[in-house]
């Protein structure tokens, strides 16, 4: 039996597709015991840094906002990295950055987890505007209230005593 390989490359057979995907993915994590490290001064910069990180690992960072004591994340992500090893980039990377660059911030970290969730394209508009608004939305509820929200939304199960340390 005799196998036959067809090649593009001399005009027989068809390319093999490649890999199609759009993964968006709401993201969101705290500080370091929900302290308030994330001050006017340090946010947008942060933010901007954030988002150098996320470009390098080869995501797209749609929209980023938050409060003082936490992020949220819109970004599409690649179907060849884990979302685990991009958020454990995103963190020491940029808590490195803001050790080096603001050290009055020395006790500056971030918690240990985080939570993703996906995002249909049809939502993309609406998570954007909803990141973009987080002082409105904190002026109704804390970051706990909010989180507990969101995955709820998700249909996450979770035990209340252990999802913020």
């Amino acid at each position: 039996m005799r196998c036959v390989v067809f090649s593009p490359r001399r005009g027989e057979g068809k390319a093999m597709p490649g890999t199609y995907s759009q993964i968006l993915l709401h993201v969101v994590f705290s500080t370091k015991a929900r302290a308030a490290f994330i001050k006017p001064e340090l946010q947008s910069r942060l933010h901007d840094y954030i988002g150098g990180i996320v470009r390098a690992e080869k995501g797209i960072l749609y929209a980023i906002g938050g409060m003082q004591d936490h992020v949220h994340l819109l970004l599409r992500w690649r179907t060849d990295g884990t979302i685990a090893d991009l958020m454990r980039t995103v963190k020491s990377r940029s808590s490195l950055w803001v050790h080096q660059t603001f050290p009055q911030f020395g006790a500056f970290g971030w918690q240990e987890g985080y939570s993703a969730f996906s995002v249909s394209k049809s939502a993309e508009a609406d998570v954007k505007a909803y990141i973009e608004k987080q002082a409105d939305h904190h002026q109704k509820r804390d970051f706990q209230q909010e989180l507990f929200a969101l995955l709820r939304a998700h249909g996450v199960s979770f035990d209340p005593g252990y999802v913020l340390d």
